[in-house]
This record gives C-alpha cells, sequence and structure tokens, in this order.
C-alpha cells in the first residue's frame, strides 16, 4: 500500500496550518506533531483517516508501550509516549469536526489516545536532575584555551550562557550591537533573536563573578578591533571550514555568518566539560543554575521577581515550577532550619507565600 494517502497529506497541511497560524505553535513544535501522526501511519500501514475506528488509538497506544528508543535501546518512556498520543488525540479531535470527517467517527473517539492514570502520573512526574553549580562552571571557563579565534568564541559563549541564562536558539541568533557593557545587559530583540514564544526583554548580567563578564567583553572587544566586524554582525559567529595543505577540511577561524542551528553551540559545550573531567551540562541546565544562585541570594519577593524576570518569566510561578526543584541536601536543612525559634517574618514575604498557596490551591 501507498505510504502517500491524498486525503491525508491535504489534511495533514490544513491541521499544521491551523496550529502554526490559528493556535501560534513554533515550527519545532509542529515537527513533533508531524512525527506523532507519521508514526500512526506507519502503525496503521496509511490508511486513509476517514476509516480511523477507536481500536486503532488502542492498538496503537499499546504497540508504543512495547517499542524501543532508536536512541537508549531501552523502551519508549512513558512522557514520549504520553506526548504522542497527545498530539495524535487533538488532531483526531479536530479531524472530527472538519467536512467528510464529521460522520465517519466521533470527537469522543480520540480520548481513546489517552493513557491509563498511572502511566498519565508516571509520564508527568518531574525527575530529578543533576544541576552544575557556580564553582564547576567557572572551573570548565578556567580549562577553556583562549589562544585561536574559535577558542575565544568558545569559551565567550559559556561566559556569556552563564551571565545571561538565554536559551542556545536566541544565543545562535544575538548579533553584538544587542549587547550593551556598559550597562552589562543584553537586549533580547524577538525581532532579530530567536528567543522563546518570541518574548522581546531585557537580562542584565547575574552576578555570577567577574571572569565571566571580562571573557565576554575581551571577545567583544576582540571582534570589533581584530575581526574588524561590525555591530549588524553575530556575536557568536559560524566556524570557518576550508580545505588545508594536507588536502583535509578543518576548522581555520570564524565567518561573519550566525549558526542556523544549536547544534554546534551544544557540541562546544560537551567538549570543554570533557576536556575539564567534569560531568557534561547542556546550555539550557545553567537556567537551572541560574535560579538556585538566585534563590539563594535573593532577600526579598522583590528581588526573587526581578530574577525571574531576568530570566524572561512573566511570572515568579514559572521560575518555581519549571526550575525551582531544591536539591536533597537543601531540603534537608531547611527542614531541620524549620524547627528552631524564628524572628518575625517579613510581612511582603509572607503575603507573597499566602498568595501563592493560594494560586496554587485554585489550579489544583
Amino acid at each position: 500500500m501507498s505510504n502517500h494517502i491524498i486525503n491525508n497529506e491535504r489534511m495533514k497541511r490544513k491541521y499544521f496550518t491551523f496550529m502554526k497560524e490559528a493556535k501560534r505553535h513554533s515550527e519545532a513544535s509542529i515537527d513533533c506533531i508531524a512525527k506523532a501522526i507519521n508514526r500512526f501511519e506507519k502503525y496503521n500501514k496509511f490508511k486513509d483517516f476517514k476509516a480511523f475506528h477507536f481500536n486503532q488509538a488502542v492498538g496503537f497506544k499499546n504497540n508504543l508501550l512495547t517499542q524501543t528508543s532508536l536512541k537508549t535501546g531501552d523502551k519508549l518512556s512513558k512522557s514520549t509516549i504520553n506526548g504522542t498520543c497527545n498530539h495524535l488525540k487533538v488532531f483526531f479531535q479536530w479531524l472530527a469536526q472538519q467536512t467528510g470527517y464529521k460522520s465517519r467517527f466521533n470527537y469522543t473517539d480520540a480520548d481513546y489516545f489517552n493513557l491509563s492514570e498511572k502511566d498519565t502520573r508516571i509520564a508527568g512526574a518531574k525527575r530529578k536532575k543533576p544541576v552544575a553549580t557556580l564553582e564547576q562552571i567557572i572551573h570548565v571557563l578556567e580549562k577553556m584555551p583562549n589562544d585561536t579565534d574559535i577558542d575565544k568564541r568558545n569559551k565567550a559563549l559559556m561566559a556569556f550562557t552563564l551571565l545571561t541564562g538565554a536559551r542556545d536558539s536566541a544565543i545562535a541568533s544575538f548579533k553584538i550591537k544587542h549587547v550593551d557593557l556598559v550597562n552589562g545587559s543584553v537586549f533580547q530583540d524577538a525581532r532579530e533573536v530567536k528567543t522563546k514564544f518570541s518574548k522581546t526583554f531585557t537580562t542584565y548580567f547575574f552576578p555570577v563573578g567577574e571572569l565571566p563578564v571580562q571573557i565576554l567583553t575581551e571577545w567583544v572587544e576582540h571582534l570589533k578591533t581584530e575581526l574588524l566586524f561590525s555591530h549588524d554582525d553575530p556575536l557568536f559567529p559560524k566556524t570557518k571550514v576550508a580545505n588545508t595543505k594536507d588536502k583535509k577540511f578543518s576548522a581555520c577561524g570564524v565567518l561573519k555568518e550566525h549558526w542556523a542551528t544549536a547544534n554546534p553551540i551544544r557540541k562546544i559545550f560537551k567538549r570543554a566539560f570533557d576536556k575539564a573531567r567534569i560531568e557534561y551540562f547542556n546550555p539550557h541546565s545553567f537556567r537551572d543554575t541560574l535560579v538556585r544562585i538566585g534563590e539563594q541570594l535573593c532577600q526579598s519577593p522583590e528581588e526573587f521577581k526581578a530574577w525571574s524576570q531576568n530570566l524572561g518569566h512573566a511570572g515568579v510561578l514559572t521560575t518555581l515550577y519549571s526550575y525551582g526543584d531544591v536539591p536533597d541536601y537543601r531540603q534537608a536543612e531547611v527542614i531541620k532550619k524549620l524547627n528552631q525559634p524564628r524572628t518575625e517574618q517579613n510581612q511582603d514575604m509572607q503575603a507573597t507565600i499566602e498568595a501563592t498557596i493560594k494560586r496554587m490551591m485554585d489550579k489544583n
């Protein structure tokens, strides 16, 4: 049977357009949706969507539970299965409302993509993840070479990530003009920078020591004075690859071009941590590091709110829910400390705690 059904392809294109233009999903999100639908089509031997029956959803779901991951060789994680099934559930709910499909299957038939309550809880459970300490990152920075243009760029790249907590997709798109060394800030302009949800905001350098600031400052000056880059050129330019005398392609400098993806950034981080003989922490994990530093430094609701905004979060709860896990050793310290007599608590902090608890209860 053909793996391309004209009606299926037409409806998929229509759905992807709907998700992008009406639901404002990113290209990355749409790619995940497309992957989930394709996975179902392969299982269903590319039958027409009009022939959908809830038994197909049940069979596909059970089939996923037996499949193994190509990367790890283990069974697919419950979170992966749950995400795939959720994408398909929403797709078939949308499809059930389209002309030519309304009479073929019911809207509620898509509910058969739901996992059991037990598997759903497993899929949604937050698991502890290792987070680099500030001392570890500084150690890696000190071990990184600083001889060639590529060395200087790589070192500045890690220093910049620590100073700003910017996401790697945004880092790949920054221009020199976005950095203000005088005020110690970076302007994340969504018109030119690939920020999450296309948000525009200013990030001021986090207080993580003088070394990262020094490294970044020297790099920007090197770009301007030695490499003659302009304000509109990339802050972290793409590697230049050329054919050497021994007829081998190798890195030989930088180009006045942006990286197309963030993959090279992750590879730079991986090599740097490996050479320093420290467990690898990806660029995004630096945000977790900064949140933990903020939890220790911030002494008032206003301070933590400013810290949260500096990460690009609209609300403090986003910071706490997404990055605010307390490590085991700190959990023990905090619980033991609560058993000791305390001075009168700051009224503002008390009000914030009460408001946070109320919002969490309302949400639940």
